[in-house]
């Protein structure tokens, strides 16, 4: 299983150790996005983070689709089947997205494929929904579970 996380809040007037753990998990800027596989130091990263981040479970398929349209190599050239197989051992990004969704791989196994997706804000008249409330309550913030889906696609 993996998560994909999505920053929503800035770090203005954060503590230092929230500040780091969003760095550490490539989350630098508003609406920046990344994979990460479901383990216990990832969750505990996310649960410090939980008041500035929202994160759900995502499949193949949704994967394949940001990296095609959202994820960049080295010199901002975008994602396609020859960039992935020069860079790694997998043939296609369909294939690279499957061995992510798995958790046999990571955003680090290409070799210049940048590790944070950046993605448009929220599309829609409920945009972000509320940014200081968590997701249980009506807002944005926490865990989603599979709703996670439908805020990329409309980030996207």
């Amino acid at each position: 299983m993996t998560f994909l996380v999505v920053r929503v809040r800035s770090d203005r007037g954060v503590e230092r150790g929230i500040r780091d753990t969003m760095s550490m998990l490539n989350l630098t800027r508003v609406n920046h996005a990344t994979i990460v596989p479901e383990s216990s130091t990832y969750a505990g990263m996310l649960q410090k983070t939980k008041d500035f981040v929202t994160w759900g479970v995502v499949d193949a398929d949704m994967i394949e689709n940001l990296l095609k349209t959202r994820g960049r190599m080295v010199g901002d050239k975008p994602v396609d089947d020859a960039a992935i197989k020069s860079g790694s051992e997998y043939k296609t990004v369909k294939q690279f997205a499957k061995a992510l969704a798995n958790g046999e791989a990571s955003m680090r196994s290409v070799d210049g494929l940048k590790p944070v997706l950046r993605l448009h804000p929220p599309r829609g008249s409920k945009g972000w929904g509320g940014i200081k409330k968590s997701y249980s309550v009506g807002g944005a913030l926490g865990f989603r579970g599979n709703e996670i889906a439908s805020l990329a696609e409309r980030m996207i």
